[in-house]
């Protein structure tokens, strides 16, 4: 999965954002693809700390530029947690788009039976920004879930202090390449208790709205899940300048034409005895 920070695109009122691309307007580049897996990557991980819990003293400005405790949002309700940046062009709308696209179907409503933080990683960013992609995704929702929506999902922006003692508190581990100007990370969403403390990890960029209703349902008795297997997406490697990817991903694009020619390959190998019976029958009537 690749990204590069680049501004968000313009969606039509009440449709599902989908990824952006070089022609939005990318963030200046420099430099080349890698020719092989990018150093950024190699620390990048989702390290699960279930149970632990998270430093609800630290200080962020939600969408409308308000400074907020985070702990604000805990305490009630169990929460479902995010860590993106909103002007991510691919992986991290994927992300939001799968959170939104459970949400919508879910028997449980945002803001009554558990809330939704969502925090960018990216300190550039403005609580401007915060409040334009959250309107995007409130209008996704039905119109019988937005009012609660608008008042239970948060969209918060802070400072590298504030988002360091955040992403480590939830294992978060990505890294900003100064070169590409890009952001690697990888994909998840936690779910924790009412007072805070991480149960949940669901990795990916879709999330079963039965896995996710199960999870809110052990969180709101306190209740700590297992650790999950890892799935990971990782976001970097395109390089605007020349509209290629590196050579990790490239690799990816061939290994997926292998396997769709060999499946064609196999069709009509699987096909062909069939005809000849076909003109056989033919020929003898």
């Amino acid at each position: 999965m690749i990204c590069l920070s680049a501004a968000s695109p313009v969606f039509s009122q009440g449709r599902q954002p989908g990824p952006s691309s070089p022609l939005y307007g990318a963030r200046p580049s420099s430099g080349n693809p890698s020719t092989g897996l990018p150093t950024a990557l190699r620390d990048v991980r989702i390290e699960q700390k279930l149970n632990q819990q998270l430093p609800l003293d630290l200080t962020f400005r939600d969408e409308n530029g308000q400074e907020v405790k985070l702990g604000k949002y805990f305490g009630q309700k169990p929460v479902v947690f995010a860590l993106v940046y909103y002007d991510c062009p691919m992986l991290c709308t994927q992300i939001m788009n799968g959170m939104v696209t459970s949400f919508r179907v879910l028997p449980f409503q945002i803001g009554k039976e558990f809330d939704v933080v969502t925090i960018s990683f990216d300190p550039r960013e403005t609580a401007a920004l915060a409040a334009s992609k959250k309107k995007v995704y409130i209008d996704y929702l039905p119109d019988k879930m937005q009012a609660g929506a608008n008042s239970g999902w948060h969209f918060l922006t802070g400072d590298s202090a504030n988002i360091e003692r955040i992403t480590d508190a939830v294992g978060f581990r990505y890294h900003y390449d100064e070169a590409t100007k890009q952001f690697a990370h990888a994909s998840a969403i936690m779910v924790t208790t009412p007072e805070g403390k991480l149960s949940h990890y669901f990795y990916g960029v879709n999330y079963s709205a039965r896995d996710l209703r199960f999870g809110l349902i052990e969180s709101s008795q306190n209740k700590i899940g297992s650790v999950t297997e890892q799935l990971s997406l990782y976001c970097y490697q395109y390089d605007p300048k020349t509209g290629k990817y590196g050579a990790a991903v490239m690799r990816v694009l061939r290994i997926t034409g292998v396997i769709t020619l060999l499946g064609i390959i196999a069709l009509i190998v699987f096909l062909k005895p069939r005809n000849r019976q076909q003109i056989t029958r033919s020929a003898v009537q």
